[in-house]
C-alpha cells in the first residue's frame, strides 16, 4: 500500500490552524496526512483580532456557520474603520474606511463625483464618512445585516478574540482528521533546500514530505534555508513595536460595529470591541518614543487604572523574497507582517493557502511544481506589496505638524514608484479611474478604498471655488438616505444574542 503524502504544520495560532482546515478541506479525502505540531511554551502575538470582508469566504469554504463560530470566540461585526486624528484639514479630521457593498452603487457614485470636483478646486462635499451605508451602520450599533433579505449581501469584515478563534480552529481541524502534536522544536535537519524532518524536544523526530512554517517571526523553517532573504519594511513604515491593553466591556455602551484607528503622538492606536471587552493596541516607532513612553501615552489616553496590565510586543515588518521554497511553505508571521493598519494580516493568511492549495499536487512528482513556486512567489509578493501600498498611503497623506513622527511619516518614508504616480495623478487632478483600471490588482485595493484614502484624508487644492448649492442638497440627500435606511438593519447586540441563542439551539442536549 503507498504511504499517504505527509504533511507537517509547524507551529499553531490562527495561521496554523486556518492552514491545518484548508488543507484537511482540500486533501482529506484523499491519501495526505497533515500534522500540526506546536509549542505550548511559545505563545502567539494576539495582534491580528480584526478582518476584512475576504475572511467570509473562509468560514463559507468550510462550511461554518457564523452563529458556530462568532458566539465561541466573542466576535463581533465589522463594517470599516474609523480614523481620527490623522489629518488636520478642516472637514477631514476624520475619515471613515466603509467596506463598499451594492446597497452603495448610487450614493457612492455621488461621492466619486463630489471627490472629483473637489480635485478641480470646487468646494464639494467629499469626506467618505458621509457618503456609505457602512459609517452610519456601525457608528449607530448596527449589525451590516438587514432584517429582510436584500436581493445581494453587504461586505463585512469581524472582529474575534484570537486566541479563541485558534482554539475553535483547532478542534475543527482534529475532528477532520488533523493529527495534533504539543512540543517544542529543538532543530530543522535539511539536505540542501529540502527539509528532511524536525525535532522536537519529547516527541524526537518527525520527518515529512512537506512542511508549512507558521513558527512566527522565529521562521523556524523558512529561516533556515541556504538563501534566505527577507525584505524589511522600515524605510516606509517606521512602526516596531506595540503596547495592548484589553479593557472590560461598558455594558451600558453601545456595541459599536467598526474599529477606531485613532491617531497619537508617534503612532496610532486600535480599538477592536469585542462581545466581553475591547482590545486596544498603541502601534509606534521606537526611533520616536520609548516602550514606557508608549505606554505612559496609552494609559493617559484610555484613563487606564494602575492595575490594568500591558502587554509590550516587538514587531518585525517586511516579507520573505520565497513564500514556498522547496517543500516548505510560510504562512503568517514568518512569511511576513505588515502592522495591522488595515487588519490585513488573515487576509495574507488566507490568500497565502488558497493560492498554495490551486497551485500544489501532493503526491505527484510528475507535477513541474519549480515552475509553480516561481509564479506562485511572484503573486504572493504582489500582494504584501500592493497591501504596503495602501498601508504606506496613510502616512504619506498625513497633515500632522504637531509631533517629528507625523513630520518624518510624511516626508522621509520611502515610498514605491506606483503609490507616487498615484497621488501625483491625483494632485494634478488626471484620471485616476483610468490608472486604478490599469494597475489592476497591483494595487490590491478597489476604487472605493482608494478614493476614501485620498479623499478622506484632505488630499485636496487649498483654494476652492465655491460650489452650487445643489452639491450640498445632493450630499444632504444621501446622509438622509443612509440614515433612513437604517431601520432596516437589525441592532448589532440584538444580532449577536441572535447567533448565541441559535448555537445554543443547536448544541446537543
Amino acid at each position: 500500500m503507498k504511504k499517504p503524502f505527509s504533511i507537517l504544520i509547524v507551529g499553531g495560532g490562527t495561521a496554523g490552524w486556518m492552514a491545518a482546515n484548508l488543507m484537511a478541506h482540500k486533501w482529506g479525502d484523499r491519501k495526505v496526512s497533515i500534522t500540526l505540531l506546536e509549542s505550548d511554551a511559545i505563545g502567539t502575538i494576539g495582534v491580528g483580532e480584526g478582518s476584512t470582508p475576504y475572511l467570509k469566504g473562509f468560514f463559507k469554504t468550510l462550511g461554518i456557520a457564523e452563529s458556530e463560530w462568532m458566539p465561541a470566540c466573542n466576535a463581533t461585526y465589522k463594517c470599516g474603520i474609523r480614523f481620527p486624528h490623522w489629518s488636520t484639514v478642516p472637514g477631514y479630521e476624520s475619515y471613515y474606511h466603509p467596506f463598499f457593498s451594492p446597497l452603495d452603487r448610487e450614493i457612492g457614485q455621488v461621492f466619486f463625483n463630489n471627490a472629483s470636483l473637489r480635485r478641480s478646486g470646487l468646494d464639494a462635499p467629499a469626506n467618505p464618512t458621509d457618503f456609505f451605508h457602512a459609517p452610519f451602520l456601525s457608528s449607530n450599533a448596527y449589525a451590516p445585516l438587514p432584517e429582510q433579505p436584500l436581493p445581494f449581501e453587504l461586505d463585512y469584515g469581524y472582529h474575534f478574540d484570537a486566541g479563541l478563534l485558534g482554539r475553535f480552529l483547532r478542534d475543527r481541524a482534529k475532528s477532520a482528521g488533523v493529527r495534533h502534536i504539543v512540543d517544542t522544536i529543538s532543530s530543522v535537519e535539511r539536505k540542501g533546500e529540502t527539509i528532511e524532518a524536525v525535532t522536537a524536544e519529547d516527541t524526537g523526530r518527525h520527518p515529512a514530505d512537506f512542511f508549512v512554517d507558521c513558527s512566527g517571526f522565529r521562521a523556524l523553517l523558512l529561516g533556515s534555508a541556504p538563501g534566505y532573504q527577507f525584505r524589511p519594511f522600515h524605510e516606509t513604515l517606521f512602526n516596531n513595536a506595540a503596547v495592548t491593553v484589553q479593557i472590560p466591556r461598558d455594558d451600558h455602551a453601545p456595541l459599536l460595529s467598526e474599529t477606531i484607528s485613532e491617531g497619537l503622538s508617534s503612532g496610532w492606536m486600535w480599538r477592536i470591541p469585542l462581545q466581553n471587552r475591547t482590545g486596544c493596541g498603541y502601534v509606534y516607532s521606537d526611533r520616536f518614543l520609548s516602550a514606557d513612553g508608549a505606554e505612559s501615552e496609552l494609559r493617559k489616553t484610555l484613563a487606564l487604572p494602575d492595575s490594568a496590565q500591558v502587554n509590550h510586543l516587538r514587531m518585525k515588518v517586511g516579507r520573505v523574497e520565497e513564500h514556498w521554497q522547496g517543500n516548505c511553505l510560510g504562512v503568517g508571521l514568518s512569511q511576513g507582517f505588515i502592522e495591522p493598519l488595515e487588519a490585513t494580516a488573515l487576509m495574507l493568511v488566507q490568500f497565502t493557502i488558497e493560492h498554495f492549495l490551486e497551485a500544489f499536487s501532493p503526491g505527484r512528482p510528475e507535477v513541474d511544481h519549480a515552475s509553480r513556486e516561481k509564479v506562485f512567489n511572484q503573486r504572493i509578493n504582489r500582494l504584501f506589496d500592493g497591501v504596503l501600498d495602501y498601508v504606506a498611503g496613510h502616512y504619506k497623506l498625513n497633515s500632522r505638524d504637531d509631533t517629528p513622527y507625523w513630520r518624518a511619516a510624511r516626508e522621509e518614508i520611502v515610498i514605491s514608484d506606483r503609490l507616487r504616480a498615484l497621488i501625483d495623478c491625483w494632485d494634478k487632478n488626471s484620471d485616476v479611474d483610468h490608472m486604478l483600471d490599469q494597475a489592476g490588482e497591483e494595487l490590491v485595493y478597489s476604487r472605493a478604498s482608494w478614493y476614501s484614502l485620498l479623499a478622506g484624508m484632505g488630499r485636496f487644492p487649498k483654494n476652492l471655488r465655491r460650489a452650487d448649492t445643489g452639491l450640498q442638497q445632493e450630499s444632504e440627500e444621501v446622509r438622509r438616505f443612509c440614515t433612513g435606511n437604517l431601520n432596516r438593519f437589525r441592532s448589532h447586540q440584538a444580532q449577536l444574542d441572535q447567533l448565541s441563542l441559535a448555537r445554543q439551539e443547536a448544541e446537543p442536549a
